[in-house]
């Protein structure tokens, strides 16, 4: 009995296993502890491993790794269509099995400890920024009902922190208090975004890819230490624009007998990445009638011809494609 491909089917106390030799005949079928998951795999001889990408994926992927197992990540809506079946641990690990041998199949890169603790810093900052934004929210509705509005973005927030803080003799002091709690709640998160942007700038400057892609226009440290988090230089993209499609932000197609047709961006993919990105091209388009040369030529051609939501997401999509080049060759940022 030889095993040649194994899917693992990964939960929080139980993992499932599927193995299948070179003639595709099950030869392993077995549900193991979470305890005992690792023994077992070390016990079998080196082969390749088929996993969803959930919760833990990474962590197992890793640990794999270091047995000898060749370690495949995949989207978890790639492998359900080799489900055969009712959806249970066995069937599952059986369509990682499947799903991992396609030679079409795509597969995610499997993150560092190091990767991982960078995209931390951008999750948690991400859910605060979140919980910031409702908290504000909340609090416009509250002193909207007592005839207080201002404008939006920051500047209007400010004011309206100002009349929480000078409405004592306008509001009871019962809606003031609670007032008083959604504004702690909000300078809370404010304190804590900003430490995370501390941590964020630091390890742009102190990380070699970051500080190379940091060069490029609409590239700031977020996006310049989220990039290499989800990006490395051997990753699994063969080209800068399959990152892309990865990214979401390519067009949509809809083509049948011959006739091409496009619409938007697909919006697959990574949201926060595609996020920043998003926001980083905006920036770029937005002071691109003031410069000349290089890809500003480009941009204004395009803002001739094009609304500016389109240049946005085109420039969005360059600007994907140069930083995949600039990680897996090793290049710099070149403004010509």
């Amino acid at each position: 009995m030889t095993i040649m491909v194994i899917g693992v089917d990964i939960a929080k106390n139980v993992f499932q296993l599927h193995g299948v030799d070179e003639a595709g005949e099950v030869v392993l079928s077995k549900q193991l502890r979470r305890i005992d998951f690792l023994a077992e795999m070390s016990r079998v001889p080196p082969c390749l491993v088929g996993m969803e990408a959930g919760s833990g994926a990474h962590h197992w992927a890793r640990c794999l790794r270091e047995r000898g197992h060749e370690v495949r990540l995949m989207p978890p809506q790639y492998v359900r269509p080799y489900l055969k079946g009712n959806k249970r641990d066995a069937t599952d690990a059986a369509a990682c099995c499947e799903a991992v041998q396609r030679p079409h199949m795509r597969f995610i890169p499997i993150k560092s400890e190091a990767q991982q603790a960078t995209l931390m810093i951008h999750r948690v900052r991400d859910h605060f920024i979140r919980r910031r934004t409702g908290a504000i929210n909340a609090l416009r509705g509250h002193l909207a009902e007592f005839g207080l509005v201002s404008a939006s973005q920051r500047a209007g927030l400010n004011r309206l922190l100002q009349s929480v803080e000078e409405a004592e003799h306008i509001m009871p002091n019962e809606v003031l208090e609670l007032l008083g709690m959604i504004t702690a709640e909000i300078r809370g998160y404010d304190k804590a975004i900003a430490e995370l942007d501390k941590k964020l700038k630091q390890l742009c400057k102190t990380e070699n890819v970051s500080r190379r892609l940091k060069e490029m226009p609409g590239v700031g440290p977020v996006i310049a230490t989220a990039m290499p988090a989800f990006l490395t230089a051997n990753g699994l993209f063969e080209s800068g624009s399959a990152f892309a499609a990865w990214l979401g932000i390519t067009p949509r197609q809809h083509s049948s007998g011959g006739k091409e047709r496009t619409f938007g961006i697909t919006k697959q993919g990574n949201t926060y990445l595609r996020r920043q990105l998003i926001n980083g091209a905006r920036a770029v388009v937005r002071t691109a009638r003031r410069r000349q040369g290089g890809i500003w030529d480009w941009i204004n051609t395009l803002l001739d011809r094009r609304h500016f939501n389109v240049v946005t997401v085109a420039v969005a999509n360059k600007m994907a494609r140069i930083m995949w080049a600039m990680i897996t060759k090793g290049t710099t940022f070149k403004a010509t």
